[in-house]
């Protein structure tokens, strides 16, 4: 209680603190010539503190793979689970952000004018790099939303296929619709609807609080909610695990088939032994045909659809709600009283520039949305086309893609190691 105590006054001191230094009533206007000193403001935190982030990742990284690979410690793992919510949680507070540089690096790609600082190339780079050797060890628990998540799950229960299929392309459209928005400057979703970062920094909205805390209620029930149903660069991690090089194993030696490991995953990403049957092999190939000749249509058609959703989706950006505000004023010979076309009127910018600038903006997003819809059109094709195949397999098996590597099924194993 004494330390709960301590910690409550600490807080009321800062915020007395930082309310006591804002400016709470206009500046004085003098009439002698005095001018107002300039606002001394703290310095971003400097470039070596930046650099230092990137080491501290990568070591991370390296030790976490050594625990995963080498070790085989799912003591290992957690602690350093432990450590990435103490440094990148609470020292960093969430920034740089591996998850939330995808759109730094996709504003960068798209617009000239914005440089992209290399360290957030580095915390976007390593852990798809770590990935492609060894599997998802960022996931493991270098990422602090990830370990977070694994401290809450002390109670897991398996989702069902039916309903964990289409849960898990939610975090492709969340990918496409946060590309989009971040090419054309539109907006940083990923950031802003982070659902933990709110906890770090003690400054989110009530809305986001209570996002937060549902993600992590029902962490304590389905394993890593936020990871599997909405992280966009879980998709790209997906990807590059499935091609790795080393990857996690359930078991040190000969799988004995006690199904233990299956039970144990909290994310359900164990592949179950698969016999095949001669009708088996023959429906799955026709099926396989079929959807294969089917593939063009749902491409081209999840594009279209997609398409029909540019103009709404494009009033997130700034100008063109902006332009859309100016011109619902012209013609209805109204003012809205908004700060934003106050601040535009007082420009003296013409209306037609704004909305050329927004018409570019509608553009970009027509075609965008085009894109997006066409790459979530073939996602689904390849999803159908994945049941399929029909692949023979003797053991139960982690799923290269969709195992985050945290190394529970590790003690639920009852094989020895091999000497």
């Amino acid at each position: 209680m004494q330390i709960v105590k301590y910690l409550l006054i600490s807080i009321f001191l800062l915020i007395f603190f930082q309310t006591s230094n804002a400016q709470r009533f206009p500046e004085p206007d003098f009439e002698s010539g005095y001018e107002v000193p300039e606002t001394q403001t703290i310095a971003p935190r400097a470039l070596s503190w930046e650099y230092l982030d990137v080491v501290v990742l990568f070591i991370a990284l390296s030790v976490m793979s050594w625990f995963v690979i080498k070790k085989r410690s799912r003591k290992g793992i957690f602690w350093t689970s432990i450590f990435s919510i103490i440094y990148f949680g609470v020292i960093r507070l969430g920034c740089v952000c591996s998850v939330g540089s995808i759109q730094n690096v996709t504003l960068s790609l798209f617009q000239s004018n914005y440089i992209i600082p290399i360290t957030v190339i580095a915390f976007f780079a390593l852990p798809l790099l770590f990935t492609l050797f060894f599997g998802r060890t960022f996931c493991a628990g270098v990422c602090f939303m990830g370990a977070v998540q694994d401290l809450v799950n002390i109670k897991p229960i398996s989702i069902p296929t039916w309903l964990n299929k289409p849960l898990s392309a939610i975090p492709y459209i969340y990918l496409v619709l946060a590309l989009l928005l971040a090419a054309t400057g539109a907006d940083f979703i990923i950031c802003r609807y982070d659902p933990f970062i709110g906890f770090f920094r003690m400054n989110a909205t009530f809305g986001m609080f209570v996002f937060g805390a549902v993600i992590l209620i029902l962490g304590i029930f389905i394993g890593r909610p936020y990871c599997r149903f909405l992280c966009p660069y879980g998709v790209l991690l997906n990807w590059m695990s499935r091609l790795s090089f080393w990857h996690t194993t359930i078991t040190p030696s000969v799988c004995i088939q006690c199904k233990l490991c299956d039970t144990s995953c909290p994310v359900d990403a164990i592949n179950k032994p698969v016999q095949i049957k001669p009708e088996t092999i023959e429906k799955g190939r026709n099926r396989l045909i079929t959807l294969f000749v089917l593939l063009p249509v749902f491409i081209v058609a999840s594009g279209f659809l997609a398409s029909r959703l540019y103009k709404p989706l494009s009033t997130i950006h700034p100008t063109v709600h902006l332009a859309e505000e100016i011109k619902w004023e012209q013609d209805n010979s109204k003012k809205t009283g908004s700060e934003d076309s106050k601040a535009f009127h007082s420009t003296g910018i013409q209306a037609s520039q704004l909305f050329s600038d927004a018409g570019r903006i509608q553009h970009f997003f027509y075609y965008g949305t085009w894109i997006g819809g066409a790459f979530l059109g073939l996602f689904f094709g390849i999803s159908l086309l994945k049941t399929s195949i029909v692949r023979r397999q003797e053991d139960y098996e982690p799923d290269k893609g969709n195992c985050v590597s945290c190394g529970k099924c590790y003690k639920y194993c009852p094989v020895p190691p091999t000497p």
